[in-house]
């Protein structure tokens, strides 16, 4: 071989591995690239435990069991936002790489403000997203991963939800209080034994319900309605399946919750079962504008909420739009109207 071909052969071997080490090296910065936003969780069915943890160091526990889902204590849990959880491990997606010169700073304002979900498949501990701060669009989250097999990514990348545009991290709290089950009553038609709803400064409004046999009557500060629809009671009692209050309390202090409680109620509201007695206390709240009530009248009350003191006696936030079938009962019996004054009668009931 002369001196001329041994140079072209040198060239092709040389040439031959640069290409296999710039594709080697390709694919391994593609397994890499893979590995720092695989954080999606293909059969959320798997999950069995999740613990998140706030940037504040406050932490909380799900765990499922029998596909119902509980705190670390097996306490209830809104299944509703375990939903929305799961919903977002399993539609999580790549949105983007971050700008070189931005990258070193939010790694840095990760490693101290950030919300930790730790998810754990068939009783085993899998992947840790590490939420940060907004993408600059508002339409995604700047997030790390940390997985069994590959350890902690060193980059944060930039995640968003398939199909939605928005912020992940609302979805992801510890705060017990949010995590609370908000139900107050789940009531069939047909357990219900009596109703009593009692206005304290507008009596015209009292209303009682009894059931005697197959049969009800209804009174209003003991005084037999003159006219009632039976088809209307059923209305009426079929409204006590689904009854849940907004929020626990997250404004008062214990102070301002006595006063609450030490208040006249607006309303003190009874229901009796064949099993048990659900005694509840409403109370308005203040606002600085004024607002139109249930009859069109001007008050400075807030119509959207009020405070409700539960049997168990804690006070917990409800909403008139819940509350009101169950408390304007002359829309169901007309007949209340008679004792009303006059300019709160519509005459137009139905």
């Amino acid at each position: 071989m002369n001196k001329k071909g041994l140079i072209i052969g040198i060239l092709v071997v040389v040439l031959g591995a640069l290409t296999w080490f710039a594709l080697d090296l390709q694919g391994n910065q593609k397994a890499s690239d893979a590995r720092a936003f695989n954080f999606k969780i293909e059969d959320t069915n798997t999950i069995t435990k999740i613990n998140i943890t706030d940037a504040f160091g406050q932490q909380f526990t799900l765990l499922k069991k029998d596909d119902v889902w509980t705190d670390a204590q097996g306490g209830c849990v809104s299944q509703n936002n375990v939903s929305l959880i799961l919903e977002a491990l399993h539609k999580i997606e790549f949105k983007g790489y971050l700008p070189k010169k931005s990258e070193a700073r939010f790694t840095e304002l990760m490693a101290t403000s950030h919300i930790k979900v730790e998810i754990f498949q068939d009783g085993e501990w899998t992947k840790t997203w590490y939420l940060g701060p907004a993408t600059p669009d508002h339409y995604g989250q700047i997030m790390l991963l940390e997985t069994a097999d590959d350890g902690k990514s060193t980059a944060p990348v930039m995640m968003k939800l398939a199909g939605m545009n928005g912020l992940i991290d609302p979805r992801f709290f510890a705060d017990p209080r949010q995590w609370a089950c908000t139900e107050i009553m789940a009531l069939q038609m047909e357990d219900i034994q009596g109703v009593k709803a009692k206005f304290h400064k507008e009596p015209y409004r009292n209303f009682e319900i009894q059931k005697k046999g197959s049969k009800y009557s209804v009174t209003r500060n003991g005084q037999r309605l003159s006219f009632v629809d039976t088809t209307n009671v059923y209305r009426y009692l079929q409204g006590f399946q689904k009854i849940h209050f907004e929020q626990k309390n997250f404004t008062l202090s214990d102070k301002q919750v006595d006063s609450v409680k030490r208040s006249q109620a607006f309303c003190s509201f009874e229901v009796k079962t064949k099993h048990e007695r659900i005694a509840l206390k409403l109370y308005r709240i203040k606002s600085k504008e004024e607002q139109r009530n249930e009859f069109g009248q001007l008050v400075n009350m807030d119509m959207n909420s009020f405070w409700c003191l539960l049997p168990d006696g804690e006070l917990v936030r409800c909403q008139y739009f819940v509350f009101n079938p169950l408390l304007l009962g002359h829309v169901y019996f007309p007949a209340m109207e008679n004792k009303f004054p006059d300019s709160l009668k519509t005459g137009t009931v139905q």
